[in-house]
């Protein structure tokens, strides 16, 4: 019987980060797969939840993140990549990463819009190096798994996100926290 050791336990969590990345686009052709599952990500939230037509054609720019895959084992991470839509033409590709301690288990894959509704926080979010979700965020909610909530005040919130397409055994899909980085694919 083998002793699981915080050295061996750091190499399982780092193993299964970097299984996590897999089928996220790395390695992939480029920015014409990325741009194709950030297409079909955008037909499958506008048909799932019709509400975020109009919350997508108030934004300054919508980010797209087809396919984030978490895993978590104590330690946990999550990575995907996805492309920044102005005017629903992509200016720039980035990546998402997310580290996480605590009492977790399990792998999940999820995909997620963030709606930039101001034009100081789709610029704030352009010119940093990496920008990190956090207090300006808003979740536009599924109150039935139908339909989405927007109130008045929630467009007037700097940036909107809506996660969905939620797969997996690890419970809570959230993206405070996640880190965002232009990338060149």
């Amino acid at each position: 019987m083998s002793i699981l050791n915080r050295r061996s336990f750091l190499a399982s969590a780092g193993a299964a980060t970097t299984l996590a990345a897999c089928g996220n686009g790395v390695g992939s052709d480029g920015g014409a797969v990325i741009d194709a599952r950030v297409d079909s990500t955008r037909d499958f939230l506008f048909n799932k939840y019709p509400a975020t037509r109009e919350l997508v054609s108030k934004a300054f720019g919508v980010l797209y993140m087809p396919l984030i895959t978490e895993a978590g084992l104590g330690l946990g991470g999550a990575y995907g990549r996805g492309a920044l839509r102005i005017n629903d033409a992509t200016v720039d590709y980035y990546s998402a990463t997310k580290a996480s301690v605590g009492l977790q288990i399990g792998v999940q894959q999820y995909a997620h819009a963030l709606m930039f509704m101001t034009p100081e926080a789709l610029s704030n979010f352009r010119r940093s190096e990496g920008w990190a979700a956090g207090a300006d965020l808003k979740y536009v909610v599924s109150e039935d798994g139908q339909t989405l909530r927007a109130e008045t005040t929630t467009v007037l919130d700097p940036v909107l996100a809506v996660v969905f397409g939620q797969a997996g055994l690890l419970i809570g899909a959230t993206i405070e926290g996640t880190k965002y980085t232009r990338i060149i694919p």
